[in-house]
């Protein structure tokens, strides 16, 4: 594992658990707080998912690059 997917999947965690934090600590006091909850939580998968895809391109760059620097 290089350390930029470690990177990114140390970021994933830490949005996962600030989002959790953030959806625990409100009170349920309007009817737009499950609409604001989905919206974040869409928000921080759309997130992960681009660092997942970046995580992958890196992989295959370095992959690539190995190849290269072999002769193969």
């Amino acid at each position: 594992m290089t350390s930029t997917f470690v990177r990114s999947l140390l970021v994933v965690g830490a949005a996962a658990g600030a989002l959790s934090m953030a959806a625990c600590s409100k009170p349920a006091a309007t009817d737009n707080t499950a609409a604001d909850a989905t919206a974040a939580a869409n928000t921080a998968m759309n997130t992960a998912a681009d660092i997942s895809n970046s995580a992958s391109n890196v992989a295959g760059d370095a992959s690539n690059m190995a190849a290269s620097n072999t002769g193969q």
